[in-house]
């Protein structure tokens, strides 16, 4: 109290001395004291599942019958078409696993599989490995227009309608059913409930009422990710089931396996439908409760201004969804029509090498898409046609930077291209050089050579004066950035790969045979039943996985690259001011006509 009091006598007094932001310091730290947050108590987390998750469920109780409705549907389909047709089972389960089932049955043990592995912790951790990923992999893709969510599901109600109908062929419906449903009570509810939550983020960007379609996004997200957490005890819970009670599925009485799927069943329309709707009624003044957060995103960025790496950061990923519309205009109309003509050129060109699985799948399809493995002289075109469209995305991406605030116009875009587009060509020689040249291994080693060149582009599209000096000042900038860039790379790589993993995994590597050996994604299954859809129309079933493989990877390096390009220019800008300190020089003429604790005319200039 002494502070403040201190403070507002200075304020009204002292108007052109330091002591006011002296003593304002002094408060801010005590208030930042006083009001410093404490950790939650116990009792919060439990008010959390006994109100805040049965709340949201019950929010989203539309979203999760969809969800229910549409697994049923798929569900359904996969026993309709194994009952008309039998084969239909080898297609959706796979030979190898019908031929092992047939040959279980024959031993007397039609659920052997589930015995198969013999450490029963190892198991566990497996199957609850695996399942959580699914399960947060079903809610994600929710955030491509719910679409990638009914796949995921529409893939399981399938395989699951297709498995329970085998098994009734071979007159061991109930034996199956009583089998896996131990564990299939907790497992597929959750797919469900994951699902679920995926539509209900999904349907925050497709619906976002009176919320920009960004801010209803967040709030949609928070909602799903809560009913997300809530599945993890279950998804756990089925593991365990699995790994420990299933796999002895023989030595149990009848009895006790209605009663495991009767009891998981009634927990879990328990918590996810009964109880939500006596906590909705018990408390109705929160039920249209919003936890709006704050949203003001910043539309106006310093470029005079030395920047840190964290705020260059943060400022990059918000310049990136500012500026989106703008430069991903140019990118789908332009830069996308050429990648298509470009890779279709170099499908037809390893027409055979697209006619085969290959081991590490990513690296090889970049390879031969890019052509940097020099198969044949077709390859050298693909190459100089791909510098072409780095060239048209880098210079969209700093056009949208250099006319931020300003409308779209395909006039502004191809002059800009016009006048500095040779020069992004050739300032971006030097880094496509190393891409081009080096082996995929390679090119980890060179992450200590590429921020040498990784200003380049940006100098030489934003700076003014004549190329040479541009480009001179491009190095100069790059070599005075090099270890933040070294880092932004670093950190954008493990990003890339973290982002990456659920849809389209580094680490998927694939047999000689095409299956997944390691570690599979929702590409192996996207791919996978593209194979499936052609097989069935007697198309090359391995050259249309192989495209819908690249398709992916390209969409992925056009979303992903103008981030990358953004970074560089708030980087450009930030070295550009540490050499040239424009922006100091121009406080410089504010000196002593601005107030710390007043606006001025001064701050409206």
């Amino acid at each position: 109290m002494d502070i403040t009091d201190d403070l507002s006598y200075a304020q009204t007094f002292y108007h052109r001395r330091t002591v006011r932001v002296y003593l304002n310091q002094l408060a801010q730290k005590v208030y930042t004291g006083v009001h410093k947050q404490k950790g939650e108590s116990l009792g919060k987390f439990l008010t959390v599942w006994k109100i805040s998750l049965p709340l949201e469920i019950y929010r989203a109780r539309k979203s999760l019958l969809v969800a229910l409705v549409a697994f049923l549907v798929y569900t359904l389909i996969g026993v309709l078409t194994t009952h008309i047709n039998p084969d239909f089972a080898r297609v959706v389960l796979g030979d190898g696993y019908v031929d092992l089932t047939n040959e279980n049955i024959a031993n007397g043990n039609p659920l052997a599989i589930y015995g198969m592995q013999e450490s029963q912790l190892q198991m566990f951790m497996d199957i609850t490995t695996n399942n959580m990923k699914v399960a947060f992999l079903t809610f994600f893709l929710g955030f491509f227009f719910t679409l990638g969510t009914h796949l995921v599901i529409f893939y399981n109600g399938i395989m699951l309608g297709t498995f329970q109908y085998f098994f009734h062929t071979k007159g061991l419906l109930i034996t199956s059913f009583l089998g896996i449903w131990i564990h299939g009570a907790f497992e597929i509810s959750a797919i469900v409930l994951a699902a679920g939550a995926g539509i209900t983020a999904g349907n925050g960007w497709l619906f976002p009422k009176s919320y920009t379609r960004m801010q209803s996004l967040q709030l949609s997200t928070k909602r799903g990710l809560k009913i997300m957490m809530s599945l993890v005890p279950f998804i756990i819970a089925a593991g365990y089931l699995e790994s420990y009670v299933t796999r002895n599925y023989q030595t149990l009485p009848d009895w006790s396996k209605w009663m495991l799927i009767f009891l998981s069943f009634t927990i879990i329309l328990a918590y996810y439908v009964i109880y939500p709707m006596y906590v909705a009624r018990k408390h109705p003044e929160l039920l249209n409760e919003e936890q709006v957060g704050n949203f003001k995103p910043k539309t106006s960025f310093n470029f005079q201004k030395i920047r840190g790496f964290g705020e260059m950061m943060a400022d990059s990923f918000r310049m990136y969804r500012l500026q989106f519309g703008k430069f991903m205009r140019v990118i789908m109309f332009v830069v996308f029509p050429l990648v298509i003509g470009i890779v279709a050129f170099q499908d037809m060109n390893h027409l055979k090498l697209q006619q085969q699985e290959h081991w590490y799948d990513w690296v090889t399809q970049f390879e031969l898409m890019m052509g940097y493995g020099y198969h044949n002289a077709f390859d050298l075109i693909a190459i100089f046609g791909w510098t072409i469209v780095f060239t048209l995305l880098v210079a969209a991406v700093l056009w949208s930077v250099r006319t931020l605030g300003e409308e779209f116009s395909w006039k502004s875009y191809f002059q800009f291209t016009a006048k500095r587009g040779l020069g992004i060509w050739l300032a971006n020689f030097f880094i496509l050089l190393f891409a081009f040249t080096l082996p995929w291994w390679a090119l980890l080693l060179g992450l200590f050579l590429f921020p040498l060149f990784l200003l380049n582009s940006a100098s030489v599209g934003l700076n003014e004066g004549k190329f040479g000096a541009r480009l001179k000042a491009g190095f100069k900038f790059s070599s005075q950035h090099y270890g933040n860039s070294l880092l932004l790379l670093l950190i954008l790589l493990l990003f890339v790969t973290l982002l990456m993993q659920p849809i389209a995994s580094v680490f998927s590597i694939h047999d000689f045979q095409g299956e997944p050996a390691i570690m599979s994604d929702l590409l192996d299954l996207l791919a996978g039943f593209v194979k499936r859809i052609a097989m069935t129309l007697d198309a090359d079933h391995v050259l249309w996985s192989n495209v819908t493989r690249q398709l992916v990877y390209v969409l992925f390096i056009l979303m992903f690259l103008p981030l990358v390009i953004i970074m560089t220019s708030f980087g450009f800008y930030s070295e550009r001011e540490r050499t040239e300190a424009n922006g100091l020089k121009e406080e410089f003429t504010r000196f002593g006509k601005r107030s710390r604790t007043k606006e001025s005319n001064v701050d409206f200039e």
